[in-house]
């Protein structure tokens, strides 16, 4: 048995980056991992190969299960959707990793703000 089997993982923004380094060694380590962003198929941000479908992906052959949820963290009601659906499917979150960033669209004109979600709800 994995270390993390049954386990419950989400990480926010792992459609590229650390986030998506994390999704993969949760799955190695077994994990359930909900694998959040806004790139996804079709739609990708700052025109980025990557995306969450290829992220959940990577998870699960890695032995854990990847489940890619679009989610702008920058939109509340996004957010809830997204924790309202965990709750309804598994009732639980065990691990929650925070790499997301809403901002990188802003950075191209001199911005660099707030502009992220943050879910210290939890």
């Amino acid at each position: 048995m994995k270390p993390l089997q049954g386990k419950i993982a989400v990480v926010t923004g792992a459609s590229r980056g650390a986030g998506r380094g994390i999704a993969f060694e949760l799955g190695s380590a077994g994990a359930t991992v909900y694998v959040t962003g806004r790139s996804v198929k079709g739609a990708t941000t700052d025109n980025r190969p990557e995306t969450i479908e290829e992220t959940a992906t990577g998870v699960t052959s890695r032995g854990g299960k990847g489940i890619a949820i679009r989610c702008n963290h920058t939109n509340n009601n996004d957010v809830r959707e997204l924790f309202d659906q965990i709750e309804r499917e598994y009732g639980r979150i065990d691990i929650l990793v925070n790499s997301v960033f809403g901002g990188s669209e802003r950075e191209k004109d001199g911005f660099f703000g707030s502009g992220h979600w943050s879910i210290g709800m939890l």
